[in-house]
Parts: C-alpha cells; sequence; structure tokens
C-alpha cells in the first residue's frame, strides 16, 4: 500500500506554508481545530509582524491574539505560541532544537507537532499521527489502537525508519483526497485491491470521482505557496475565496 500511495503521491509534502524550523513549529501548533489552509491564510501577517521567536516573546498578547483570530481557538493558541516563543529565547538560544525531547517540553508542543517539525525542518524521521493517519491505519486493518502514541508505537514497527515521514504525507494526503471520514470515494481509489476497508464507501466510479478534493478534484490545494512539483492550484489569500 505504501509503494502504491509514492506512486499516486510522489509530490506529497507537509501542507503547511513554512520557510524556516521556527515558522513551521508556529503554523503546526495553529493547525489544532482549524483547516492548513486557514492557517496558511493566517500566517504571512503573523511571521511578518513577528519573523522570530525573539519578536513573537515581546509581542503584545491582543495583538497577537487578533492576527491569529481565524484559526479559532486563538487566546489559548497565543498563549502557547508566545510561551513557545520565550522558551526558545530563553533555554534554547532562539533556535527551534532539533530533538524530540526538548521539543515536546514547549508550550503547546506534543509528539505528533514535535513529529512535523523534526521530519519536515530537520530531516529527522518521525511519523506525524494526526486524526488522518489514525483513521486511515485502523481502516486498513494496520492497528486497532486509538491512542495516537500507541499508534506511531504499531506502525514504527511496521516500516523501515527511512519511510515514516514521507509515509505520513502519503497516508495523510489520501485521507484527505480520497479517503475520506464519512463518504470514501472507494470506486476512484488507485488502492481499492488492497484495501481491507473497499465497499465502506461510494463504488460507483462516477459518482466516486465527484468526492475528490483538492488536486485530485481540480481544486486549489491548501498551500499559498506550494512546492514546486505540486501540480495544483495554490490556495487563495485570505479574504480572496
Amino acid at each position: 500500500m505504501n509503494r502504491e500511495l509514492a506512486e499516486v503521491y510522489p509530490y506529497a509534502h507537509p501542507e503547511l506554508d513554512f520557510r524556516n524550523p521556527f515558522e513551521l513549529l508556529v503554523a503546526t501548533v495553529l493547525s489544532a481545530q482549524t483547516t492548513d489552509l486557514r492557517v496558511n491564510q493566517t500566517t504571512p501577517a503573523l511571521f511578518a509582524a513577528y519573523p522570530t521567536p525573539e519578536e513573537l516573546a515581546a509581542a503584545d498578547p491582543e495583538a497577537v491574539e487578533e492576527l491569529i483570530r481565524p484559526t479559532g481557538f486563538f487566546r489559548a493558541k497565543t498563549k502557547s505560541i508566545m510561551g513557545l516563543a520565550v522558551a526558545l529565547r530563553d533555554e534554547f538560544g532562539g533556535e527551534v532544537p532539533g530533538r524530540l525531547e526538548d521539543l515536546v517540553k514547549l508550550p503547546g508542543v506534543g509528539r505528533k507537532t514535535a513529529n512535523v517539525v523534526l521530519g519536515n525542518a530537520f530531516g529527522v524521521p518521525g511519523l506525524t499521527v494526526d486524526t488522518h493517519f489514525g483513521r486511515l491505519v485502523r481502516r486498513w486493518k494496520w492497528t486497532d489502537e486509538e491512542d495516537p502514541v500507541k499508534v506511531e508505537a504499531v506502525v514504527a514497527g511496521i516500516f523501515p525508519k527511512s519511510e515514516w515521514t514521507m509515509l505520513s504525507h502519503r497516508v495523510i494526503f489520501h485521507g484527505r483526497r480520497i479517503c475520506h471520514a464519512r463518504k470514501p470515494a472507494c470506486g476512484a481509489c488507485p488502492i481499492a485491491p488492497l484495501c481491507p476497508a473497499y465497499g465502506e464507501g461510494e463504488t460507483d466510479p462516477e459518482k466516486a470521482r465527484k468526492l475528490l478534493k483538492y488536486e485530485k478534484g481540480g481544486f486549489p490545494g491548501q498551500r499559498l505557496s506550494p512546492p514546486p512539483d505540486y501540480p495544483g492550484r495554490p490556495a487563495p489569500p485570505l479574504g480572496a475565496g
């Protein structure tokens, strides 16, 4: 299944816009309980105002709240991202650490966020067990575990470490584009012959194709600045539709 997904999504990538580890860390914290698209539409103004941990740590909390309001839960998220900025400034010399044990000590940062940053900003293999990843690996009978840490441990035992980061991207891409939570597009799924859950969703090819999202359905992606090899259209900025 992983090999097939690699052929379907050779361009799989993190769907948060970032230019450095600090931006990825903040964007990942902001992505809780919202879409990557909404985060990507919100962070340009945030990072223009506060491009470094030092500047974010010294910011007026109300000004930060207003900038990140579109992501929801903006008061709690402001506390988290300003808290992690203070920690980066005071404990890590203004640099994002490249170790899991250091990252998870930062405010608002758990294993999922830490693995996103490690895998995509530092090249350290990690499994990102978000809601899509957990849902699909259970649907595919790779594990019955519900707890993300246990899911991570089981899947890590199936695949070589070198595959972890890209496997995460492929599974999450597939969950967003084809293998949806409520109505999987089974009839348009390239790994249907391998799937133990085939038939849970729409099996008619024509009807299934209408369920496809992002580049598979001809719609814009989630990133305003996608990688050069992304075959879909960039997302519009905030307020542009």
